[in-house]
């Protein structure tokens, strides 16, 4: 987001605060009034999720005192920013790190680095906290003393240098407020002097509870530091293993558990989550807001409104209907970040508006979604009740379009077809007579893009940046979702449907991709684009056969 804009958005935080419409302390250390009825958030924290293998985002969200102007109360650095990569391991063994060697001279400028970083937030009057993944350790520690086993927290020598690694961390880190710990995967593409990984990490009995319990033991009792203990791909879609580990880990002032406000990735259609409020823990709600199934910020994506509110699809399950239960102890946002590649954003308005709105809501979680939303309209936007009116519009057709767009409102397909940069081969419904239904949505879904552009067409926007932005990026999502119509009807038509139908279907969407093409070469705040090509994961992959080999398929057979 440009400077203006981005001084809007700390003023009127500020603003806010100094009012004391934030219930309890605000950020000029005055008294708040209390909330009536649902708590205030307990715990708020943000953090930006940098591609793996990638420089950093240049996001103001990096900024800690822009985090602090907006009420948030840590900053959780990213995994290759986390004090596991910036502790030397001598006081157990120097010649794991050896002084003068390549390694060591890595791990003494990731620990200057962490310094740094850590120190400014600190300054800044924020807590830190680190995303780590485990198990992550050392390769020279695990190729000298032997440690093929160390995958299994049940291994008693993985136990011994997990607690070594704690110690280190805090007592190198002193700046270090708590981790917030990942088991659902592992990611070592910015690590070339360390290896990982875990076994079996959904299993309560053997790896949850277990590393659960070290941590309780070793961070939150003895240190009287915290941990943010992640469900995701470990124990956030059944309920009997969550109880489980609740029922196997004794709850502790320090130790939360954060649970993805739906099950699975951050997927439209996924069901609610149906372990939030449940068990005996603490519960920090998790979301990300530059949806990495959605555009990354590329088009318009308001899901702050589903997440508060409660989406379609959740049938009345919303963040405001569970945020009454006292376990419920607050947000973590992901303001940037989640996924791999592109799109890349030059301008990060839909991300704003879903992290002024989220956070703004924790913090008096008493006021409607649309108050939140039209404060922002009109105090970082600056605009008109009747353009507010107007972007509210465009904003709520983002979350139905995008919904239908890429899955529909049966849930009938996978929605991980496309993601991030790429585009897939559209699948299709197993029941062949939801058909029509289904492709009808994808239809309306491309109605919803034009009339977005209509809406941004008609909004004045003080800032002509923003105005040029959303214009762009609401096109950017037409042509997105256009060529995802185009090979959707194509895949339901087969290889052997109507050539003319087939006909018309290849020269739409080649005159879409023309357009998109062009949208970028004339619009310097246009993102990057998609590539009509699957996700490819491994580095220096260009992706695999997509929708754009899908669709060669088919030509030359239209008359």
């Amino acid at each position: 987001m440009n400077k203006i804009s981005r001084r809007a958005f700390i003023e009127r935080s500020a603003l806010v605060a100094g009012m004391g419409l934030f219930p309890g302390k605000s950020l000029f250390g005055q008294q708040a009034a209390a909330s009536d009825d649902l708590r205030p958030s307990r715990v708020l924290l943000d953090m930006v999720h940098n591609n793996p293998g990638e420089p950093p985002f240049a996001t103001h969200y990096n900024d800690p005192s822009f985090l602090k102007q907006l009420g948030y109360q840590a900053k959780v650095y990213e995994l290759f920013e986390g004090a596991q990569f910036g502790i030397d391991w001598s006081s157990v063994d120097p010649d794991i790190f050896p002084a003068g060697s390549p390694e060591r001279a890595w791990v003494d400028h990731k620990a200057a680095e962490l310094d740094k970083l850590y120190t400014a937030t600190k300054q800044a009057g924020l807590s830190v906290y680190c995303h780590t993944d485990m198990i992550v350790f050392p390769k020279n520690l695990v190729k000298k003393y032997q440690l093929t086993n160390f995958k299994r927290v049940s291994n008693s020598e993985t136990q011994k240098y997990l607690r070594a690694a704690i110690q280190q961390m805090f007592n190198r880190f002193p700046q270090l407020d708590g981790l917030v710990v990942r088991i659902g995967e592992t990611y070592l593409q910015g690590a070339p002097y360390h290896t990982g990984g875990i076994t079996g990490n959904t299993s309560p009995e053997k790896t949850i509870i277990p590393l659960m319990n070290l941590l309780r033991d070793e961070i939150c009792a003895k240190l009287n530091k915290k941990v943010l203990f992640r469900s995701w791909d470990s124990f956030d879609t059944s309920a009997r293993d969550y109880q489980a580990v609740s029922n196997g880990v004794e709850p502790h002032v320090n130790l939360l558990i954060s649970v993805k406000h739906c099950e699975g990735d951050f997927h439209r259609g996924n069901p609610f989550s149906k372990v939030l409020g449940l068990g005996r823990h603490s519960q920090v709600v998790e979301v990300e807001c530059q949806r990495e199934y959605e555009g990354k910020g590329a088009y318009p994506n308001y899901i702050a409104h589903g997440v508060i509110e409660g989406f379609e699809e959740h049938k009345g399950q919303s963040i405001r209907k569970i945020w009454s239960n006292p376990l419920i102890a607050g947000m973590f946002t992901w303001s940037r970040g989640g996924g791999w590649k592109g799109p890349y954003i030059t301008n990060e308005l839909w991300c704003d508006l879903n992290v002024y709105v989220l956070s703004h809501w924790a913090q008096n979680p008493n006021r409607s979604e649309e108050s939140v939303f039209n404060e922002f309209c009109s105090t970082v936007l600056k605009l008109s009740p009747e353009d507010a009116s107007t972007f509210r519009k465009l904003c709520l057709l983002s979350a139905d379009a995008v919904y239908r767009g890429i899955r529909g409102t049966r849930n009938e397909i996978t929605p991980w077809w496309t993601r991030d940069q790429y585009m897939g081969r559209p699948p299709l419904p197993a029941d062949a007579a939801n058909l029509p239904a289904f492709l009808q949505e994808k239809d309306e879904a491309a109605t919803m893009w034009k009339q977005m552009i209509a809406h941004g067409d008609s909004i004045h926007f003080p800032d002509p940046a923003v105005q040029e932005y959303v214009q762009t990026s609401c096109q950017y999502g037409y042509d997105v979702y256009q060529i995802y119509r185009d090979g959707f009807h194509l895949a339901a038509l087969g290889i052997n449907g109507d050539k003319t139908r087939i006909k018309a279907l290849i020269d739409d969407y080649d005159q879409t991709w023309a357009g998109y093409q062009k949208l970028k070469k004339e619009h310097p705040s246009c993102a990057t684009l998609y590539v009509d090509k699957g996700f490819a994961q491994k580095a220096g992959s260009q992706g695999v056969p997509g929708i754009g080999a899908m669709v060669d398929e088919f030509r030359g057979k239209g008359s």
